[in-house]
C-alpha cells in the first residue's frame, strides 16, 4: 500500500511539473510572437506609440550648388569667376607690398648707377600699383587685404640669395636683373589675367586700372632687358 501511495504521489508531481513547463513554453512563444510583430511594424515605419514615424528629410539640391558635408547638408553657392577674381586680387596685392619692401634692398645691392635708378623708379611705380589695387577693392566694396602668395615669396627669396652670393662681383648686376625680371614676369601674368577677367565681368574701371599697371610692368621688363644686354651681361661674361 505504501508503495502504491508513493507512486501515485510521484505521478501527481510529474503531472504538475509538466503542466507548469507547458505554460512557460506557451508564454515564451507568445512573447516571441509579440516581439516579431513589433519588429515588423517598426521596420514598416511605425513607432511604438502606434503612429507612423516621420521620414528623414531629403536635402534639396539647387542647380549650381553643392552640398557641404560639414554644414548639415545645407547647399552652398558654387565658387565662380568672381571668387577667383577676388582671390587673385588679394594675391597680387600681397605680392606688390612684398616687392615694395624688397626694391630698396635691390637698389642698394646694384653696382651700376643705371640699375640703381631703375630700381628706384620702379619702387615709385609700385607705390602707384598698390594704390590702384586699393581702388579696385573699393570698386568691389571690400577692404584691401592681401593673401599670402608662396610664389612671390619664393621669387623674392631667390633674389635675396643671388644678392648675398654675388654682391660686389662682376656678375652681381646680371643676377639682380634676372631676379627682378622674374618678379616682373609674375606680375605681368597676374595683371594680364585680372584685366581680362575684369573685361568679361563688365568691370571697365577695374580693367583700366589693371591695364595701366600692366603697361608699366611691361615697360620695366623691357628696360631691364636693355640694361642687361648693354652692360651687365657683358661684364659678367668678361669676369
Amino acid at each position: 500500500m505504501k508503495g502504491l501511495l508513493g507512486l501515485n504521489l510521484l505521478g501527481r508531481c510529474d503531472d504538475g511539473l509538466s503542466d507548469g513547463f507547458e505554460q512557460l513554453l506557451r508564454a515564451a512563444a507568445r512573447e516571441a510572437q509579440r516581439e516579431a510583430t513589433l519588429r515588423r511594424l517598426l521596420e514598416a515605419g511605425w513607432s511604438q506609440s502606434g503612429t507612423a514615424s516621420e521620414p528623414e528629410p531629403t536635402p534639396v539640391v539647387v542647380p549650381g550648388q553643392y552640398l557641404n558635408p560639414r554644414s548639415n547638408d545645407m547647399p552652398n553657392k558654387e565658387k565662380g569667376l568672381d571668387d577667383l577674381f577676388y582671390d587673385t586680387l588679394r594675391d597680387i596685392y600681397y605680392a606688390e607690398r612684398k616687392i615694395l619692401k624688397a626694391l630698396p634692398k635691390m637698389a642698394r645691392g646694384a653696382s651700376s648707377p643705371e640699375l640703381k635708378a631703375a630700381f628706384d623708379k620702379h619702387r615709385d611705380q609700385t607705390e602707384g600699383h598698390v594704390e590702384r589695387l586699393q581702388q579696385v577693392f573699393d570698386l568691389l566694396g571690400k577692404r584691401a587685404q592681401g593673401k599670402t602668395c608662396p610664389a612671390i615669396d619664393g621669387i623674392i627669396e631667390e633674389g635675396e640669395e643671388i644678392l648675398e652670393e654675388f654682391k660686389g662681383t662682376a656678375a652681381g648686376d646680371a643676377g639682380l636683373i634676372s631676379a627682378a625680371q622674374a618678379v616682373e614676369h609674375y606680375e605681368i601674368t597676374r595683371y594680364g589675367t585680372l584685366r581680362r577677367w575684369a573685361e568679361i565681368m563688365k568691370m571697365p574701371d577695374a580693367a583700366k586700372l589693371f591695364a595701366a599697371t600692366l603697361a608699366e610692368e611691361e615697360t620695366t621688363d623691357k628696360d631691364l632687358t636693355t640694361l642687361a644686354d648693354s652692360k651687365a651681361n657683358r661684364e659678367a661674361l668678361a669676369a
